[in-house]
């Protein structure tokens, strides 16, 4: 009942649930809902993560610290897929209005933009 190693941390919670974790920001951002569900929804995918490490692994399931850790990663992969697909839908949706300013962001088109 040890804690988890890198190779497992990086099979399950880097590999598939961070591919999970980045599909959710994707859907999240996809159907235009608010950031904060990422942060929601990320602590209920935690839950699925720690249980299979448990489940697999025979890891403690009252190990708080791994569950957070999970979680903060988890969120952390959520919260850029949200970040990469709301650029590029925004680009996409208002090309009149905005062009990609990066792969986070987007800015105002200069001949859209106000004249003072």
């Amino acid at each position: 009942m040890g804690d988890i190693t890198l190779g497992e941390f990086f099979g399950v919670s880097f590999m598939l649930f961070g591919f999970a974790a980045f599909l959710m920001g994707q859907a999240i951002a996809e159907t235009w809902r608010p950031v904060w569900q990422n942060v929601a929804y990320g602590f209920v995918l935690a839950i699925g993560n720690h249980f299979i490490d448990c489940a697999l692994f025979g890891k403690d399931w009252l190990s708080l610290t791994h569950y957070l850790v999970d979680a903060v990663w988890l969120i952390l992969v959520a919260l850029l897929a949200y970040r990469i697909t709301l650029a590029r839908k925004m680009v996409q949706q208002y090309p009149w209005l905005y062009e990609r300013s990066g792969l986070l962001s987007w800015r105002q088109r200069a001949e859209s933009a106000p004249q003072t």
